[in-house]
């Protein structure tokens, strides 16, 4: 009688699955590489095409929290990372009429229907609330300062807690970078390093 192998068989899929992980990512950054070469055919510097890379990467792990893949991680976080690396039209005009529009519906709701949608409003559209809130409240002196050298380097703060919080949570740096859940969330969150620390080295 042959003995049972279900412990080699779950270690090989688990390592199949893994890989293809792993293969997704390659296969993601050689297609970032190439859209970012042809954004830079089109006149767009560095600097932008990493802000946009880390905006999306902010947002990427807003979503990921809030499906299955919740986390323990402080992802409120997120919502002043946002602010600070968010590109200036965009934070001009959520700034405008648009912002005041967007942030005066969302207090008549929670005023006013927070009973009935309790599940939204206290979860799905709180930190979404949060962030259009602090855009459209904050001071003009922090608005000044917020591509500045300060304003970068409180983003790299908030992506440098976020790591060690996660890896933490996970159990060291190799479950961070080899569990399926890990993987996606630790690329996420090292890519919040690369926009202000590319503009830290660009101001000095």
């Amino acid at each position: 009688m042959v003995a049972p192998n279900f412990g080699i068989e779950m270690v090989t899929s688990q390592s199949a699955t893994l890989g293809q992980d792993w293969q997704a990512v390659g296969n993601a950054l050689s297609s970032l590489c190439s859209h970012a070469v042809v954004a830079l055919s089109f006149g767009y510097t560095w600097g932008v095409i990493l802000q946009w890379l880390a905006v999306i990467a902010a947002i990427y792990l807003l979503v990921l929290d809030r499906t299955n893949w919740r986390t323990n991680l402080l992802t409120a976080l997120l919502v002043p990372y946002l602010a600070l690396q968010l590109p200036e039209p965009i934070f001009n005009f959520l700034r405008g009429n648009v912002g005041l529009w967007i942030a005066f519906i969302a207090v008549v709701i929670r005023l006013f229907f927070a009973s009935q949608f309790p599940n939204v409003i206290h979860g799905d559209l709180e930190l979404p609330g949060a962030f259009i809130l602090l855009i459209v409240t904050a001071p003009k002196f922090l608005v000044n300062h917020r591509t500045g050298i300060w304003g970068e380097i409180v983003s790299v703060i908030i992506g440098a807690y976020l790591l060690v919080q996660h890896i933490s949570q996970a159990g060291g740096c190799r479950p961070a970078f080899s569990e399926a859940r890990g993987i996606s969330h630790t690329i996420g969150i090292i890519l919040l390093f690369v926009a202000p620390l590319y503009a830290i080295i660009t101001i000095w």
